[in-house]
């Protein structure tokens, strides 16, 4: 509590009142202050070098100034977003009202998600138009979903063939999806369009509030294939009755905004799943049932199947004529 307290008093913040709202890979603090409320991130030690945060935070700043609604940093009384305090790093950001996609998908009739999901398509449409415009893109440090960061040797969200759950047989079907994948992509990377992208549109990180949407938690972003943001915007709904409509109107959302090519989005959806797989390694713990890896392991294995399938239907007919 004390590395608190005197991290809000860098903010002028003195005599808020705060909680803890969220713990995961940073401790979130919902500050509330004179009438205002705040949103304090502490985070984690060793994930982040001040200038990854830095540039995060700098690419958050230009998106809202872009028209975007997303956590809007605030400087410290001292001028920088980010200050270190006790050994964390500590910034501040505005704070955004509404519940999670999540929260209120259950409430929804199906016309009324299907909006949200061309919303969702259009505000996703606008981050990549505003990422593409900061001056600071071409140069900031942050980390990279591209082929090495998705499938080589040292994953980003580690070397997900090697999750110590996986069957004989799926520990195979992942090594050869990952060599399938990383020739394919190999070939399609310099056709797909790729920039900074927010990586982890989940439902949870997508806020709604009436008509607005918020896009929070920027911390996975960097840059990646655009396809990659749209995998992982779809991934968790496949599992609804209401899929196909609900991608159809997600991608139609974007392409009302900005073009996209999304002929290679099965490959995008195996490649986000299998980075869950890899994700769960270090946090296997954190579910002592196991179910939470199960799970990651079966959307995997099922979606890399039907790539792998898939690809061998579409190279038998090539083969033929």
């Amino acid at each position: 509590m004390k590395t608190i307290t005197k991290s809000l008093a860098l903010w002028g913040l003195e005599q808020a009142d705060f909680a803890l709202i969220a713990e995961r890979e940073n401790q979130v603090y919902r500050v509330n202050h004179s009438g205002q409320s705040y949103a304090l991130r502490l985070h984690r030690r060793g994930y982040r070098t001040d200038a990854q945060l830095a540039a995060e935070l700098g690419w958050m700043h230009w998106v809202s100034k872009s028209g975007l609604s997303v956590p809007a940093p605030r400087p410290s009384l001292q001028g920088p977003y980010l200050q270190s305090v006790d050994g964390f790093q500590i910034d501040v950001l505005s704070w955004l009202d509404g519940d999670t996609l999540d929260a209120i998908l259950g409430s929804q009739q199906p016309a009324a998600q299907i909006a949200v999901f061309h919303a969702l398509g259009i505000e996703m449409a606008k981050l990549h138009d505003a990422s593409d415009a900061w001056p600071e893109a071409a140069t900031c440090d942050r980390p990279a979903w591209d082929m090495e960061g998705l499938l080589g040797d040292t994953p980003l969200w580690d070397r997900f063939w090697e999750n110590s759950a996986l069957s004989p047989n799926q520990h195979s079907l992942l090594k050869q999806f990952r060599h399938k994948a990383a020739a394919d992509l190999s070939v399609l990377a310099p056709t797909l369009d790729y920039g900074l992208i927010h990586a982890d549109l989940v439902p949870a990180n997508v806020m709604v509030d009436g008509q607005d949407l918020h896009l929070i938690d920027f911390d996975d972003g960097g840059f990646g294939f655009r396809l990659f943001d749209v995998a992982t915007a779809l991934l968790k709904h496949r599992s609804s009755a209401d899929y196909p409509a609900l991608e159809t109107a997600l991608i139609n959302g974007y392409r009302s905004k900005r073009d996209l090519d999304t002929s290679r989005l099965g490959l995008f959806l195996a490649l986000r799943a299998v980075t869950y797989v890899g994700w769960n390694i270090t946090r296997a713990d954190e579910d002592s049932s196991g179910n939470r890896n199960a799970k990651f392991i079966a959307q995997a294995t099922a979606l890399v199947r039907t790539y792998l399938q898939n690809n061998q239907a579409l190279e038998h007919r090539q083969t033929k004529t």
